[in-house]
């Protein structure tokens, strides 16, 4: 099926919003510099086309991995689709809406990852919001198989791997991605409400407001996880042993670059500054991006506060011209465009605009790329490592290009 083309363009400007900020403090090692930039090399000029059209509410875009070409998407309420050979499959591969719970704006089945030789395995690993004894639900990241189709998946499949209450209807985080070193990752917010009020960012004693690292493919039968032994706080008393970063308000996307590892992360801001967090691919854990004492690199509950340790974001910028939202994006790394390698795109929800980073030496450099009509969820790349971005209230999923 062939879908209209829609081209956005727009010329090279510079974002003078985004500052850049290094670990100070931090022994985690990204690599920044604590002053500003001075400088930025050319960025691309990139447009977007649709690719695809149909979806409700699409939030999240990947791949199998296993060389069929086929690109996922996840829609809210609870389906996933595939494209397959630039068509739409009429049936999902996946149907678990009546397990999911999407009545909030921010619930609702939120990511799927494939393991590492997922073709000779069948199985798939979800995130969504799922009933529970509280009254908003939990976070719960469950793995599925597919039936004798490897176009569709048995949705009476599911084993729970993880589940974490939530207590309030807002902030669950919702991205599952294997790292590089074959481990499941699962971004969890703060809790919600707003401001943190129970202080869960910094408490390392529960699983809110986090990143976790977690074996999952140990004993692929059975339900549950272990937990790594490299995870930085499995011998600190007191803390849960799944995390592997902490200090996050609503870490609603996070990639790997796939050819250097680095790990980036776009965490929602409170009122003020959306940020992107950023882990070299060195890095055994334990970093604090700093929420709720900072918002971004701003003091977040009074006019100064203690730095010692907090790894500030390498990118941020702040409301003033309507942003509202940041979604994490991916590093290019297709073969089509040249000019786009190498650098890492995100955006934002309310104003649709694009922007990317790229590391030069020790430092980020930044630019606003494109200033478009959409409304941001998610970002995510095919097969071949070609980018694309969704559309949340269109349904539409466009491909990013260099002009």
């Amino acid at each position: 099926m062939r879908f209209p083309v829609i081209k956005i363009t727009a010329t090279l400007t510079m974002l003078t919003a985004v500052l850049f900020y290094g670990g100070c403090g931090s022994s985690s090692g990204n690599g920044s510099s604590s002053s500003p930039l001075n400088s930025v090399r050319p960025f691309p000029e990139i447009a977007i086309a649709v690719s695809a059209s149909g979806f409700s509410q699409p939030i999240h875009i990947t791949h199998a991995g296993d060389g069929s070409g086929r690109t996922f998407i996840v829609e809210k309420a609870g389906r996933i689709k595939i494209i397959k050979n630039g068509a739409v499959l009429q049936t999902p591969f996946l149907d678990i809406s009546q397990t999911v719970v999407s009545a909030g704006s921010e619930q609702g089945l939120f990511s799927i990852a494939f393991p590492p030789g997922y073709a000779a395995k069948g199985y798939f690993y979800v995130a969504y919001t799922a009933p529970s004894a509280v009254p908003n639900g939990a976070t719960v990241v469950a793995r599925y198989r597919i039936t004798a189709d490897p176009d569709i998946a048995d949705p009476a499949s599911g084993q729970i791997i993880i589940s974490v209450d939530q207590p309030f209807a807002n902030h669950n985080g919702g991205q599952v991605a294997f790292g590089p070193d074959g481990f499941l990752y699962v971004s969890l917010g703060d809790g919600g409400s707003g401001g943190d009020p129970f202080n869960n960012g910094q408490n390392l004693s529960v699983l809110l407001g986090k990143l976790l690292r977690l074996d999952v493919e140990a004993n692929p039968a059975a339900a549950g996880y272990s937990t790594p032994a490299s995870n930085p706080f499995v011998n600190t008393s007191g803390a849960r042993g799944e995390i592997w970063a902490y200090g996050l308000r609503n870490p609603w996307r996070f990639s790997f670059d796939r050819l250097t590892g680095d790990l980036f992360i776009g965490d929602v801001g409170q009122a003020t500054i959306e940020e992107i967090d950023f882990q070299t691919s060195a890095s055994k854990g334990g970093e604090n991006y700093g929420w709720n004492i900072m918002e971004g690199s701003a003091c977040f509950q009074s006019a100064s506060c203690n730095r010692t340790g907090l790894v500030l974001p390498v990118a941020e910028y702040d409301h003033a011209a309507g942003d509202c939202s940041v979604t994490g994006g991916m590093v290019y790394r297709g073969a089509e465009f040249n000019a786009m390698k190498g650098i890492y795109f995100f955006g934002d929800f309310c104003t649709g605009k694009i922007r990317a980073i790229k590391k030069n030496g020790t430092t980020f450099e930044s630019s606003m790329l494109l200033d478009t009509n959409i409304s941001i969820t998610t970002f995510g790349e095919d097969e071949a490592g070609e980018l694309y971005v969704a559309d949340f209230i269109a349904g539409d999923v466009y491909r990013i290009s260099a002009q």
